[in-house]
């Protein structure tokens, strides 16, 4: 008897699930409010931006998007008439001494940085190749530095206003070439493009690769996004003798295909995915600085002013952990925003 109330019990108990479920399923799906959720994450990029990172927030998050790459293979006119590159006075800047063994060799708004070692120097971008000569080369003589003991140049990623001198250091110093195995075949495919700046393939890099130079090293990470094979990195530096941990970001506008769902939406989980990558490796790593290869992403251009006029106070690209983290919540919030629209655009366009 007990065991045939149990039974009609458990059968009860089966049947007001269904019940309950049938009624649910007569529901109409919840309607999401993708107004709210993009303001929501451009709130969260902008409270992340404070005033430190305004450029990175209008860049990403405010500025139109460019909506893809160029896939037009033609050399650049400032190669085949160098009187058509920019006037001098609004790409030069004077070179850095930045901390004691990172110097600062680029321009107002692009830079390189040249880490010196015991066995000889680390370059990281290489700017344009109407400036490299004057900026990279000249920089260094002006600090003290002597290119020929350039033994590595990372390159962030294949744009022309970082690789611009590569193919120049390689052939007249013999300087090995880091870069990323897509942008490695971005190079080869556009041989026009690159022309004057394309070095013979080289190092490919993987992620967590070390390039280490006597008693330095550089940790490359391996961060998608921007370029296919955009790079960033992590590694120390010292100010006055103490270490610092140094977190680069080596790509931050959305270059990439981004105007369309397909394969917009899938473009900026990549990005979003790789700078919870390097954040996550800055924050293992205790980086207190951020650099970048655009002085409107890292100010660098006016910190270097300030370096002057220091004294003994703290130095000016010496954020704090907590800093360079809110950097990569920038670039993440803005990229989710401009995921939600497409998101928005393909349910839209679903709708009978």
């Amino acid at each position: 008897m007990k065991s045939r109330i149990a039974s009609i019990g458990v059968a009860l108990a089966i049947l007001a699930d269904l019940g309950v479920n049938a009624v649910f399923a007569q529901q109409p799906p919840v309607k999401r409010n993708f107004e709210v959720e993009i303001q929501a994450a451009i709130e969260s990029a902008k409270t992340a931006a404070g005033f430190e990172f305004l450029g990175t927030l209008v860049r990403t998050c405010l500025l139109p998007q460019s909506g893809g790459e160029d896939t037009r293979d033609n050399v650049p006119s400032y190669v085949t008439n160098p009187a058509s590159a920019p006037a001098r006075d609004t790409w030069y800047a004077e070179p850095a001494k930045v901390f004691d063994n990172l110097y600062f060799v680029g321009g107002k708004l692009h830079s390189s940085w040249a880490l010196t070692t015991k066995e000889g120097i680390i370059l990281i971008d290489t700017i344009y190749p109407y400036n490299s000569e004057e900026l990279i080369i000249g920089g260094m003589r002006k600090l003290g530095l002597d290119p020929k003991n350039i033994k590595y140049v990372l390159i962030s990623h294949a744009h022309t206003d970082h690789i611009g001198g590569a193919e120049m250091l390689q052939v007249r110093y013999g300087a090995r070439v880091v870069m990323g195995g897509p942008d490695w075949e971005l190079v080869e495919k556009y041989p026009n493009r690159y022309t004057t700046m394309a070095p013979k393939r080289d190092i490919v890099a993987t992620d967590g690769m070390k390039i280490t130079l006597g008693d330095t090293a550089i940790t490359i990470w391996l961060t998608p996004g921007h370029t296919p094979g955009t790079l960033s990195y992590t590694f120390t530096v010292l100010d006055r003798g103490r270490v610092v941990n140094v977190a680069y970001s080596g790509g931050t506008a959305f270059n990439f295909v981004n105007n369309t769902p397909d394969p917009g939406i899938k473009n900026f989980q990549t990005y979003i995915d790789s700078q919870k990558h390097i954040a996550a490796k800055a924050n293992f790593t205790g980086a207190t600085v951020l650099l970048s290869n655009h002085s409107e992403f890292d100010n660098a251009f006016n910190k270097n002013r300030m370096l002057a006029g220091r004294g003994n106070g703290p130095h000016p690209y010496e954020l704090g952990a907590d800093w360079v983290q809110r950097y990569f919540q920038v670039m993440q919030g803005c990229a989710r925003a401009a995921q939600l629209r497409l998101e928005q655009r393909l349910v839209q366009t679903a709708m009978p």
